[in-house]
């Protein structure tokens, strides 16, 4: 049995659900109806809708995924419990949750996968018999987007800039992928610290924060953007480029742009760069496996956000 444990908000206590219930293939004959979603700001240009659904209709399935962007609510996560509950009253299986959402969500659900307590950040709620269980495939999606195009690239010393929602996952995964040293960044400095002592409470002691960020790139193998400073709406980059070791990567969670004015400038310097696209498909098919319990071809849907963002390019 796969166990969800207890954790944060108000609703949680402990579920146990079944191996074979998450990962049950549908019959081909079904045709089946899902709604998802995603809940987040600035998120009218997302990619996620056109995968989703392009991926429900190869496998058969009525699959619709809706857009909720908080701006046109107030632009505050503090109207996350109406739109949870307007979602769970209109049959939605489960939504996704991104900036900024992804930990104010925590308070209101119910179970936590065993990952997602341990990062202490959702991007995924499923709603199965009235409860509400937070995932995060956030931290899988970044590892084995990096395993594929950042092959044999050194973990050895990482800054991270950003320790928010996305942060918290990302770092979680650096170390997974073998990080000596995690060096976190973030203009709040208490956000940062928080996230240290998490990480560092699964007994690794890898990660430290740093207020001096030119001084931390210095002697950095790679730095990871896990802030939403280069994308569609917020223009600008999240560093001095001139403080970026030539033989440094660079990877930036952003995907729209896909090519962000950090991974430009970094390519100039000569450092080896990750674009935020892998990712963003990688945790969007272990979401729909999630929702549909249908397993999802990831290699086409990789190949359909190509061919989205040859016919859609971003003007960012």
């Amino acid at each position: 049995m796969d166990q969800y444990r207890q954790s944060g908000g108000p609703r949680a206590q402990t579920m146990h659900v079944s191996g074979s219930q998450m990962t049950k293939r549908l019959p081909e004959a079904a045709t089946i109806s899902f709604i998802a979603g995603l809940i987040g700001a600035d998120i009218s240009a997302s990619r996620s809708p056109a995968l989703h659904e392009a991926e429900g209709a190869a496998q058969g399935l009525r699959y619709v995924y809706k857009l909720v962007d908080i701006n046109g609510l107030g632009g505050d996560p503090a109207v996350l419990p109406q739109i949870l509950q307007a979602m769970e009253l209109t049959g939605f299986a489960g939504t996704n949750v991104t900036y900024p959402c992804k930990q104010a969500v925590l308070a209101y659900l119910d179970e936590l996968s065993p990952e997602a307590a341990a990062i202490g950040a959702v991007n995924t709620v499923v709603f199965a018999e009235g409860r509400r269980i937070g995932h995060n495939t956030d931290a899988w999606g970044f590892a084995e987007s990096f395993r594929r195009g950042l092959p044999a690239a050194s973990t050895g010393t990482i800054v991270q800039i950003g320790a928010g929602g996305a942060g918290s996952a990302v770092g979680y995964a650096a170390l997974d992928l073998g990080a000596k040293a995690l060096r976190l960044f973030d203009v709040d400095g208490a956000r940062a610290a928080l996230l240290a002592a998490r990480l560092n409470g699964r007994g690794l002691g890898r990660v430290e924060t740093v207020s001096d960020l030119a001084s931390a790139l210095r002697d950095a193998d790679g730095v990871i953007n896990a802030t939403p400073i280069g994308m569609l709406g917020h223009p600008g980059l999240p560093l001095d480029p001139s403080c970026l070791r030539p033989d440094a990567w660079v990877a930036d969670l952003v995907y729209f742009p896909l090519q962000t004015e950090l991974l430009s400038a970094a390519r100039a310097r000569g450092c080896r760069t990750l674009d935020g696209g892998r990712m963003a498909v990688l945790q969007a098919a272990r979401a729909f496996k999630l929702f549909t319990r249908a397993e999802p071809d990831v290699e086409r849907m990789l190949r359909h956000f190509t061919e989205l963002n040859v016919l859609q390019p971003a003007n960012g």
